[in-house]
């Protein structure tokens, strides 16, 4: 492990960790976790017949094992680093414990090979969540390693068949090995596009389900760069939630606008009749492309839209807007003269973007000071300024915010944890700073955060 500085413990992360460690007790229990989630490098048949060399995973084959746990419940889950370089594992969208954010040095040291950290995971929220590495992101992202974790409600609300569908490219060339990860010329614009589109690690899969039926399609974008608007087509569908929290009234399942780390939760209503296909579709730029097919099969189980559950809101605290303090943050290109730190958790090589003027050196053991320090149970109104021509989907470890205004759109009032910011656009959001902690927040096209498009906030009593 590495020491950690002075200047990390006058920041408060050595009182937090050795605080969580006594708490927790993750070098001393005895007791089984109940997951074991192994960092490994495996292969894998990604494009049709060719083997893809030189993946990252979690576990020891194929896509990273869904995590499920009840809304409420906590399960430990034990991370063990087989690679040769450190890591740590992100709970994205959870609003828990600061301890087990997985973020290096905010939250944690990084884990070096052969070391072994718990977690304890627990949502207070129900929805679709996923998890990612925050140390070498890029790296590791690109190569495999994100997957996703389902909170169930406490009730079930009706569906016949629950589907988390991991929504991902690859950069590989025609031999179905790694290209270049990244372009630094992409990643001072709009980030290096992929060149092979998954779900679940497969080409355009086909899922065989129950004619008539009831089905939860959980799409999580765990791209490092894409933003697309989906469709669901061929079948009855309705967005039932989207970044993890119900709509207030069920959506049309098309033009869905997901950029990097959001998700939308769909329920479908498969066809009657066996061979007849629903399809999810991606509309891009340059087209549209099929993504997913839903075939039936088998006698109609004669299901309707209707008989589902309307999803429970999640307990999250609705902000005070008429007594909000106003916090400004303006997303824009790097200050001359800013070279990134090398550290253990790596580096691009390249600063090209800043928080206020301020860019992200690098995760090292001496952090920047945080961008902003906020009082628990107060709100807050987020004004994020978008200062550059590029899009950037901003996310906010440990808090949910809530979407206020927009100078270019109409926004839902939904919570969520990553919006996005659109090209020159400037956003109001609003949340409840009611979870103490050193909070990430930063960009989530990867090649943006680790460039210099990210920081943190505090909260503190």
């Amino acid at each position: 492990m590495l020491g950690m500085s002075r200047r990390e413990f006058l920041l408060g992360s050595a009182a937090t960790l050795a605080a969580s460690a006594a708490s927790y007790g993750w070098a001393q229990s005895a007791m089984a976790a109940d997951l074991q989630l192994p960092l490994n490098y495996l292969s894998h048949e990604i494009m049709p017949g060719k083997i893809t060399e030189r993946m990252m995973g979690f576990g020891s084959d194929g896509p990273a094992p869904v995590i499920r746990l009840k809304q409420g419940e906590t399960k430990s889950v034990e991370v063990t680093n087989n690679l040769h370089e450190a890591s740590v594992v992100h709970w994205h969208g959870f609003r828990h414990e600061n301890a087990m954010d997985g973020v290096p040095y905010l939250t944690q040291n990084p884990i070096e090979l052969g070391e072994t950290f718990r977690y304890q995971i627990r949502s207070p929220d129900a929805g679709t969540f996923w998890y990612h590495p925050h140390c070498n992101t890029l790296d590791q992202m690109a190569r495999g390693m994100t997957g996703m974790l389902i909170v169930d409600e406490p009730e079930d609300p009706g569906f016949n068949q629950d589907l988390p569908l991991n929504i991902r490219d690859f950069r590989l060339g025609n031999d179905g090995q790694f290209a270049a990860l990244f372009k630094p010329r992409n990643a001072a614009r709009g980030g290096t596009l992929g060149t092979v589109s998954t779900v679940n690690w497969q080409v355009q899969p086909t899922y065989d389900l129950p004619a008539g039926s009831l089905l939860r399609l959980r799409l999580a974008v765990t791209d490092v760069t894409r933003i697309g608007r989906y469709h669901v087509s061929g079948a009855e569908a309705k967005v039932i939630a989207l970044d993890s929290h119900p709509v207030p009234q069920p959506l049309p399942a098309k033009d869905i606008l997901l950029s990097p780390g959001q998700r939308a939760d769909i329920a479908l209503r498969m066809p009657d009749h066996e061979g007849e296909t629903a399809e999810l579709v991606l509309n891009t730029l340059a087209g549209s492309r099929l993504m997913a097919t839903f075939r039936a099969m088998g006698a109609s189980l004669n299901r309707n839209l209707a008989e589902l559950k309307p999803l429970p809101r999640n307990p999250v605290s609705e902000p005070d807007l008429a007594n909000a303090e106003i916090l400004d943050f303006l997303f824009g290109w790097s200050p001359d003269g800013d070279e990134p730190i090398q550290s253990i958790c790596g580096s691009l090589g390249y600063t090209f973007w800043s928080i206020n003027r301020t860019p992200w050196l690098g995760d090292t053991p001496d952090p920047l000071a945080p961008l902003a320090v906020m009082k628990v149970g107060k709100s807050y109104i987020v004004r994020l300024k978008n200062n550059t021509p590029n899009d950037h989907p901003i996310h906010l470890h440990g808090l949910a915010f809530k979407l206020i205004r927009s100078d270019k759109r109409p926004l839902p009032p939904l919570f969520t944890d990553t919006a996005l910011l659109l090209s020159g656009e400037t956003m109001d959001v609003a949340l409840v700073a009611d979870n103490p902690g050193n909070w990430a927040f930063h960009c989530h096209v990867i090649e943006h955060q680790k460039t210099g498009l990210a920081g943190y906030l505090r909260v503190e009593a």
